[in-house]
């Protein structure tokens, strides 16, 4: 049961492409398996120090040697892949992307730009709804990543490969997107949420695996959950990114910008009652608990934990009844000790 899946359990940004692409890295994955569509951006630190944002591609797709898949399940806008294709230096043969994923056309994003669901919802516009709508409409005019010529060199069966894979008890790891906040299915916030499931029971359906195939799922959380700036929805416990600055006592203004829309983040204080509900959902076998820095800006300047961090993290446990296995201390560098108790798979 070789296969690892990254899930977040708020409303998206919680840090899953670091944290999915460190434990590729960590654990030897042979694939790395990203779902859904380009709706949302995962930034991962190059080993060069280089911020990259990818909306396509695993964040695993820096590393030398693993194999990058997008699943029947994933929706996908060709000239973009290809940009992150040139961007990671990823050869033909480290991509392969199942013939039943669905190319998202111009008219999609169309559709989307012209209608009001950035207005309604705060969509972010990626025609990702729109490509989803006519999928299961289930008319003739789904356009199949099989058919699209740009895509033709990455094309083969996802599932065969991914099975033999497990044979070799080689891992793979699930990059799930956006939150659990965001589910169509399981969320208390509809309409003001995404266009699929966002559990890592819905991420594990779209790579074409099994639930049996399944032996971590990393629910990753964040310390001030955010929401897309606009109309997006309920936010409990909002506050603003001029308080989170001033009692993180932060020496430089903090905020945060969406990463595919470019809109200012809205922000709030850590609530237990959407991560409650996304850890009965998902049942989690490690919990990633990330932007420690935002409680105490001194864990990121001293890459070690405050008390006042320590005591923030012991609330959270009690709060959601559960460990937090792991942390993080920057929105986007890499911290080795948040992983201090992986094992590499044999």
């Amino acid at each position: 049961m070789p296969v690892t899946v990254v899930v977040g359990g708020q409303f998206g940004s919680e840090g899953k492409g670091k944290v999915a692409y460190l434990l590729a890295k960590e654990m030897g994955a042979t694939a790395a398996v990203r779902v859904g569509g380009p709706n949302s951006g995962h930034t991962v630190v190059t080993p060069d120090g280089e911020s990259l944002v990818l909306r396509q591609l695993p964040t695993a797709a820096i590393l030398p040697d693993t194999v990058c898949v997008l699943a029947a399940g994933s929706y996908v806008i060709p000239d973009l892949l290809l940009q992150e294709v040139e961007e990671t230096s990823v050869t033909a043969d480290r991509l392969i992307i199942d013939p039943h994923a669905v190319v998202i056309t111009d008219a999609d994003l169309r559709t989307e730009k012209t209608g009001l669901l950035r207005r309604d919802i705060g969509s972010t516009e990626s025609g990702t709804g729109a490509a989803v709508i006519k999928r299961i409409s289930r008319g003739f005019n789904v356009d199949l990543a099989e058919n699209d010529k740009k895509l033709n060199r990455f094309v083969r069966p996802v599932s065969p490969f991914l099975r033999e894979l497990i044979a070799r008890n080689d891992r793979i790891v699930v990059e799930g997107t956006q939150g659990f906040g965001l589910s169509v299915l399981h969320s208390n916030y509809f309409p003001y949420v995404t266009s699929r499931d966002t559990t890592a029971a819905g991420f594990v359906c779209e790579a074409g695996l099994s639930p049996f195939d399944v032996d971590d799922i990393v629910l990753v959380l964040r310390a001030f959950p955010i929401r897309v700036g606009g109309n997006s929805g309920t936010l409990p416990n909002e506050t603003t990114w001029d308080s989170v600055t001033r009692e993180s006592d932060s020496e430089t203004p903090i905020v945060e910008y969406t990463s595919v829309t470019k809109r200012v983040r809205r922000v709030a204080r850590f609530d237990s009652e959407i991560v409650l509900r996304a850890i009965t959902v998902n049942q989690p076998t490690r919990i990633v608990l990330n932007h420690i820095d935002y409680v105490d800006a001194t864990c990121r300047r001293s890459d070690s934990l405050t008390e006042r961090a320590e005591r923030f993290i012991a609330q959270v446990e009690a709060d959601i009844n559960a460990r937090v296995d792991f942390f993080g201390c920057g929105p986007a560098t890499i911290q080795p000790r948040l992983f201090r108790r992986l094992q590499k798979t044999a």
